[in-house]
């Protein structure tokens, strides 16, 4: 059985409380639930996180090293900001999916740079819930096909 880490990072744990909408309706409880339950019916074992301080998340993806056959990560603001999450992710040999509830290209200009794109092997934005789905999909299915290599 697969296992992937999805890591979120500053301020996902206030999805659906945003009053504008951008992140979905969807409180981020309810968000983890429906991502277990898609990786259940992938036979994916989902190690699903949040943290709001850089350290922790560049510790997870460390840890990811060893443990996980790919890595989810939402790095929300600290996408277009952190040098030390890149350094991590490419230190991790296994796929990276990077993942935005929000098309982060019809947003805010700086918005449209993310250091995080340089390690992930593909990106999903803009799809809300939906786009957490389909990159816990594309996460199973090149970590299957490295597997077979």
């Amino acid at each position: 059985m697969a296992t992937i880490f999805f890591i979120n990072g500053p301020n996902a744990n206030l999805y659906g409380l945003d009053p504008s909408g951008t992140y979905g309706r969807e409180s981020f409880p309810q968000l983890q639930a429906r991502c277990e339950a898609h990786a259940g019916t992938l036979g994916v074992d989902l190690d699903f996180r949040q943290s709001n301080h850089e350290g922790v998340i560049v510790d997870w993806i460390q840890e990811a090293r060893g443990k996980a056959d790919a890595i989810v990560i939402n790095a929300a603001g600290l996408t277009y900001t952190s040098i030390a999450i890149l350094d991590a992710l490419l230190a991790y040999e296994g796929p990276i999916i990077e993942t935005h509830m929000s098309n982060i290209y019809k947003r805010e200009p700086f918005r449209h740079h993310s250091y995080v794109s340089k390690a992930a092997s593909g990106i999903v934005a803009g799809l809300g819930a939906l786009g957490y789905e389909l990159a816990i999909t594309a996460a199973k299915k090149l970590a299957d096909e490295r597997s077979r290599g």
